[in-house]
């Protein structure tokens, strides 16, 4: 079997897992750990897997598998904040050519940063580093997206900043 052919089975097996392992209730916080730790699994050259939620002005900190990470990330500023700004997957091959990146981990070479929306609301982004150059491609993109998708559309994202501001001032 080829690396290709084995890559597009861990991931729609990892599609399948990730339908079965979303919380019933819908909680975020639950669903986004769940969510890294499984990925990180099955992307053995992932020194990072994570998510960065979008407060409103800036994306902050949120569940994560892999090392310590930057905190609050500005829209356009890095790879996170460009993929949040531009509402688009971004590839980078190699970080240490990349004018936009921030280095957060000193082992990570390529990245993949995956938009989070939902109703056109910037919700996020997942963020992926590995270890390795080029280490994600267009089969990643695509995967990743669909997972993108399936977290977003099973998860209850009632504690944006958004709704907490509309709640404290009734």
């Amino acid at each position: 079997m080829g690396e290709k052919t084995m890559k597009q089975e861990n991931y729609n097996l990892v599609l399948l897992q990730l339908e079965a392992l979303l919380d019933e209730t819908g909680n975020a916080l639950s669903n986004l750990s769940n969510a890294s730790a499984l990925l990180r699994g099955i992307l053995p050259n992932s020194v990072y897997v994570g998510f960065y939620l979008y407060d409103g002005e800036k994306l902050v900190l949120g569940p994560f598998q892999g090392g310590v990470s930057c905190v609050n990330i500005a829209l356009g500023k890095g790879v996170c904040g460009e993929s949040a700004e531009k509402r688009e997957t971004i590839i980078v091959g190699d970080v240490t050519k990349h004018q936009n990146y921030i280095a957060c981990d000193s082992q990570a070479r390529s990245e993949i940063v995956v938009p989070m929306t939902k109703n056109g609301a910037l919700i996020g982004v997942l963020d992926l580093d590995s270890h390795l150059v080029d280490d994600y491609d267009k089969i990643d993109k695509d995967y990743l997206e669909k997972f993108v998708t399936i977290l977003v559309n099973k998860t209850n994202w009632y504690f944006d900043q958004f709704t907490l501001k509309n709640e404290a001032e009734k």
